[in-house]
């Protein structure tokens, strides 16, 4: 056991607390990394308000970066010193989803809190959510919850793609399907939104329509890759036709929003889809026209983690990015320590963040 310092969260949608926790070693097929740079996503703020379940205490962050420090018996593939990825795709290798090329839908079973790798001072298990718990000084995790990258690529840099930037390129890419000359919608112009306009661009997109609720969000999305924008008021997709001439070929909602996919039909033409990005509280409800989209040969289709397979897609990622064909850097619009986590959290809510990075290094 080591002592790492944690935010951790004891009630829900209360301020996290920097607590000392206990972190055991690597077990067969385990790592230990130490955590250079976290992102803060809005699925650890759903988490920590209590609208995505889980138990308590906790450790949320799964967004990561670091060093390799240790491995367990049978890992392979990575070494101490090695530059890693964090993410939350903890996949058994095994199963029928992970047999078929889907690694982030993995149907075996993982407790985070009886397999737990944290503790109180006291032993008691701490939830490690999302098989991560990466808003800590290190972590230990399954060998397929990383990737290895170039040791000179920036750390803080390397935090988003293990969430954000595969989420919403995956989304445009994979789960999209994304054909050259199609036109698509992407709602919400934050994070997750400029990487599915980033993907959709990629993909061959003829025409890219952001669509958001604050004027600056989509300034910016022009500069992802946007060739057209349209504030979320009123009746947007009625705008969005008049662009296009006729409805997009797929939708990408990025905002974990209910009211907004009850909307997102309408936004499509006959044989268009939605792809679900954004995850609102496991409370919320959407509804929709099954005639209508039924006659008209539209679907809806679920997009966990971009569709991602890491350790073929994250270098992809990291060479689009070398190459300049894909802005990271600019994605960053802000840099805390984890002191600062509870005000990087705020910062967040308030939706005018593209992605804020807790630094520990």
């Amino acid at each position: 056991m080591q002592k790492v310092r944690a935010a951790v969260c004891r009630d829900y949608n209360t301020p996290m607390k920097i607590e000392d926790i206990q972190l055991r070693d690597p077990q067969m097929g385990e790592v230990a990394v130490d955590i250079d740079a976290v992102a803060i996503c809005h699925s650890d703020i759903s988490f920590w308000q209590g609208g995505f379940g889980g138990a308590l205490p906790a450790v949320y962050g799964h967004e990561a970066a670091g060093v390799v420090t240790a491995v367990g018996e049978g890992v392979q593939g990575m070494k101490p010193g090695d530059s890693v990825c964090v993410t939350l795709i903890h996949a058994c290798g095994h199963c029928t989803t992970c047999q078929s090329g889907k690694p982030t839908i993995c149907g075996t079973p993982v407790d985070n809190m009886e397999d737990s790798p944290i503790s109180t001072p006291d032993g008691a298990p701490v939830y490690q959510a999302m098989s991560s718990g990466a808003f800590a000084e290190k972590v230990v995790v399954d060998q397929s919850q990383l990737c290895v990258i170039p040791s000179d690529m920036p750390k803080d840099v390397a935090s988003l793609i293990s969430c954000g930037v595969i989420t919403g390129v995956g989304a445009a890419v994979f789960a999209a399907d994304i054909e050259v000359g199609q036109d698509v919608v992407v709602i919400g112009a934050g994070g997750v939104g400029l990487n599915a306009i980033q993907g959709a661009l990629i993909a061959g997109a003829r025409r890219i329509v952001a669509v958001d609720m604050l004027p600056e969000k989509l300034e910016v999305a022009k500069e992802f890759g946007a060739t057209d924008v349209v504030l979320a008021e009123g009746k947007p997709w009625a705008e969005v036709k008049k662009i296009l001439g006729r409805g997009a070929d797929a939708v990408l909602v990025t905002v974990g929003v209910a009211k907004v996919y009850d909307q997102a039909p309408k936004y499509l033409g006959w044989g268009g889809k939605v792809v679900m990005v954004g995850m609102p509280h496991g409370d919320k409800v959407s509804a929709y026209s099954p005639l209508l989209m039924a006659n008209q040969g539209q679907a809806i289709v679920g997009s966990k983690m971009g569709d991602m397979v890491i350790k073929r897609d994250i270098p992809w990622i990291v060479d689009m990015y070398k190459q300049g064909r894909l802005k990271l850097d600019e994605l960053i619009s802000g840099r805390w320590t984890l002191d600062q986590i509870n005000e990087a959290i705020e910062d967040t809510k308030s939706g005018a963040a593209r992605r804020n990075v807790i630094m520990l290094k």
